[in-house]
């Protein structure tokens, strides 16, 4: 895979794939996560992050993929 070089943000229409790498220091500004609802919820990725909007009674969560699930960072659980 090539590398590639960018300052200020990056958008992605079908989701980024990649590895982010150095140290927390040199990582700078917001990382903004795909948004799905709980009807839209993609493929799990292990150790993907997605947000869903309507998680938690409609409060939206944060959710990491592990296994075959998404799961709420909130709550531990699996989000359905």
């Amino acid at each position: 895979m090539a590398r590639t070089s960018f300052n200020g943000p990056v958008a992605s229409a079908n989701g980024f794939i990649g590895n982010v790498t150095g140290t927390a220091s040199s990582v700078s500004g917001a990382v903004t996560l795909n948004a799905y609802t709980l009807a839209t919820l993609p493929t799990v990725v292990v150790g993907g992050l997605i947000y869903v909007s309507d998680a938690n009674a409609g409060a939206g969560t944060v959710c990491f993929g592990k296994g075959t699930d998404w799961i709420d960072i909130k709550t531990g659980l699996a989000v359905v």
